[in-house]
């Protein structure tokens, strides 16, 4: 026993359970809780067991917890994100099949999916016959986008065009304010299955000359430019002043071969 008031304490033994020093964390972990770190709040008894085990030092077991919260707030985002970017589930870089369409150069997918051409408000235009992998391609890159932090929303042009109709109609200066026009990455998907009226033709040309350098467009198409006219209720004169700012600068890809939709009924009729 210390009797001399002079000379400072020695700290009280750790209290050992099972052979290994019994850390108290509920404080700490309180603490946490209140600065928002959930994640490492769960995580901080489990790193500090394993700091004991493989003796790390106290920066490392920081470190791994700021790590832990950070991965795990950033794969929160990304899962919300996808859902409110509307793109369909299940395709990705990963899963393309790019011995099925050697017209495709991987090399060139690998660089688009550096998102350097989202960065630069790049046009992405995807020409070539139902089921080859258009939609795939533009998709797997906007997941891709997604997890470097870009916004992306996902529309067929159907879709899109009714509800530029329905927002138009309630204010047309509204229409600068909507998740379309703001995006970072625009997916337009099967544009040319079926011609534009003149009022949805102005709307896309509004859309298109909006985004002119200010976001990225991938545009999905079965029709080459030189039938774009027939697309935009044959108004010649704005499908040159929509090509021309959809093409000023951008990446085409003629993307031909058979569709994977086929070759799948093919092996089913085996």
């Amino acid at each position: 026993m210390n009797t001399n008031p002079m000379t400072p304490a020695l700290p009280a033994p750790a209290k050992v359970a099972n052979g290994q020093p019994h850390l108290e964390v509920d404080a700490t972990r309180e603490k946490l809780l209140a600065l928002g770190l959930a994640h490492a709040a769960e995580a901080l008894a489990e790193e500090l067991s394993e700091a004991v085990k493989h003796d790390r030092p106290a920066h490392a077991v920081l470190d791994r917890l700021l790590g832990r919260e950070l991965g795990d707030r950033d794969e929160r985002r990304v899962k919300t994100s996808l859902k409110l970017s509307n793109l369909p589930p299940g395709m990705t870089l990963g899963n393309f099949d790019f011995g099925f369409q050697p017209s495709l150069e991987r090399r060139q997918v690998e660089t688009l999916a550096t998102c350097a051409f989202i960065r630069e408000h790049t046009t992405l235009l995807v020409q070539g016959p139902p089921g080859v992998g258009k939609t795939h391609l533009v998709v797997a890159l906007g997941v891709r986008a997604i997890e470097q932090g870009f916004g992306v929303a996902f529309y067929r042009l159907e879709d899109l065009l009714h509800e530029m109709r329905k927002d138009a109609a309630v204010s047309p200066q509204a229409l600068r304010r909507k998740k379309y026009f703001n995006v970072s990455y625009l997916v337009v998907d099967e544009v040319g299955f079926e011609p534009m009226a003149r009022e949805d033709a102005s709307l896309f040309f509004r859309l298109v000359s909006y985004r002119y350098r200010r976001g990225s467009t991938a545009i999905t198409t079965n029709k080459s430019v030189k039938d774009w006219p027939g697309i935009l209720a044959g108004d010649e004169a704005m499908t040159a002043a929509v090509l021309d700012r959809l093409l000023h600068k951008s990446v085409v890809l003629n993307v031909r071969g058979r569709s994977y939709r086929l070759q799948e009924l093919e092996k089913e009729l085996k």
